[in-house]
């Protein structure tokens, strides 16, 4: 495998895939488990359910330094470290006998999870060229999805006989991983842009570089749109509840209700295995507009909203074998979903929804990667994953508040179905705030085209320097000739 070479690149995206789905299998393990790491450390699920929201914030905030860091630094040490930190909180969680140890664990890990996604986004935008970008992204986004089902269904299917085993099988995984990653192409900045071809670019970030980031309206809002994205996305994690729940109204035993809440979540966020036709749909949008990407995210967030609130109502009647094993349950459901009318219809209608609101997630990164130089991107990345911290945390916090006030008219599983449902109307203004990003995106990718250019030392003669006149027509003529060798 030559190093850097198209091999070596695809084996390095892939390692980096897999990092950014471990750190979201970390946190898509507590929700299934909130009773029973509850009843075993001696507290009630409110209190496990602040640990899951201290974890979205730490991680959040500690993104911001390690992005920095690693805009401004070899980014390979700033993730190793950041990996090694969670891996040991997450063992640390695995074993803690209290509340508190279990908290501080959770916090240590959430704190070496921010240098996870934030500074793997930076190198995978180096490693892949801009006219491939939604599809990538794509695929990085799946695995974020892929890597909270992969922790519910983890959560569920080993925890809920031994709650701690979810956290050490997550913890091996993490260290094989890096191990792993020790063999990833370490790519210069940059590698990917048409502009630096042959250049060696090693611009780095600067303290006063925020206002210049902020400066660029498209970045304003991307990361705003977070807020509202994340608050109906938190509420999400709640979906175990609302299946155990419906079990339990039907009359499983509360092991078996926890099983069957984990595989049904699990079945029902299949849609976001979707967010490749988001985008596909992205790229090849984008060939034609500018606004390519930030439309397919806005009607797709948008179109969801209809088919959240169906999902949330349509009565759903389970049939599986109470207090069977784990495979048993988890065949039973299968079956379920072919021979209950009720159970195929809703998963129809959830794997569509997350269909459409999967679109976000690739055209999102590869929006950022478009209009900001290279040394921004973590950064800018790592802004808008703090805005989503406090947006999801917000969310999940929020939702338990409004499940015990709506226990009062509408009993369980009924307040968990009006709540989730309500929350998802969060996306309206995710959705208007991508058109906003429509309209100013062409002149953010213009001005950072030129700039890349200037940075190369490129007289405006060049042909791929023309970006004068309507800002679209530079940027559309850049998309024609964003393919760089891979052996650059």
């Amino acid at each position: 495998m030559m190093k850097g070479g198209p091999a070596h690149r695809v084996y390095s995206v892939a390692v980096f895939v897999i990092l950014a789905s471990l750190d979201n299998v970390a946190i898509g393990l507590v929700p299934p488990l909130y009773g029973s790491i509850g009843d075993s450390l001696g507290v009630g699920k409110g209190h496990i359910a602040l640990a899951t929201t201290t974890m979205f914030l730490i991680s959040a905030v500690a993104a911001i330094g390690f992005a920095y860091a690693g805009d401004r630094t070899d980014r390979k040490p700033v993730l190793i470290v950041g990996t090694a930190i969670w891996v040991a909180g997450t063992v640390w969680s695995g074993l803690a006998d209290s509340y508190s140890s279990f908290l501080l664990a959770q916090v240590v890990a959430a704190f070496g999870l921010g240098a996870v996604a934030s500074v793997s986004f930076a190198v995978v935008s180096d490693l892949i060229s801009p006219k491939r970008r939604g599809l990538v992204m794509s695929f990085w986004g799946l695995s974020q999805g892929v890597g909270t089902l992969a922790g519910t269904m983890l959560g569920g299917l080993l925890g809920h006989a031994n709650w701690r085993e979810p956290f050490l099988v997550t913890a091996a995984a993490g260290v094989v991983a890096t191990v792993a990653y020790l063999f990833t192409y370490n790519v210069p900045r940059g590698d990917s842009q048409p502009e630096l071809a042959g250049i060696d670019y090693d611009e780095r970030i600067h303290t006063g570089d925020l206002p210049v980031i902020l400066g660029r309206r498209t970045n304003i809002w991307l990361i705003l749109q977070g807020a509202t994205a994340q608050i109906a996305l938190g509420s999400l994690v709640w979906l175990p509840v609302l299946f155990q729940a419906r079990a339990e109204d039907q009359g499983y035993t509360a092991g078996t209700a926890v099983l069957i809440g984990s595989v049904f979540a699990t079945l029902f966020q299949l849609g976001g295995a979707l967010s490749i036709l988001g985008g596909l749909a992205g790229d090849r949008l984008q060939r034609r507009t500018p606004r390519g990407r930030a439309l397919v995210a806005s009607v797709g967030v948008l179109a969801a909203v209809p088919f959240y609130v169906v999902l949330f109502f349509v009565p759903m009647t389970i049939d599986v074998p109470d207090g069977a094993g784990s495979g048993t349950v988890i065949r039973a459901v299968l079956i379920d979903v072919f021979t209950e009318p009720s159970v195929g219809l809703c998963l129809a209608t959830a794997v569509f929804a997350l269909m459409l609101t999967s679109a976000n997630s690739p055209n999102w990164f590869a929006l950022i990667a478009d209009v900001n130089p290279p040394e921004h991107r973590g950064t800018v990345y790592s802004l808008g994953n703090l805005v989503n911290g406090f947006g999801r945390a917000g969310g999940n916090a929020m939702v338990a508040v409004v499940f015990r006030a709506l226990a009062g008219a509408f009993p369980p599983p009924l307040n968990y179905a009006v709540g989730l449902a309500g929350f998802q109307f969060f996306w309206v203004p995710t959705g208007v705030m991508f058109w906003l990003a429509s309209r100013t995106v062409a002149k953010d990718m213009t001005d950072t085209h030129t700039a890349l250019l200037a940075a190369a030392g490129t007289s405006d003669d060049r042909p791929d320097g023309d970006v004068g006149g309507e800002p679209a027509v530079g940027v559309e003529r850049l998309a024609r000739e964003q393919d760089p060798s891979p052996g650059r």
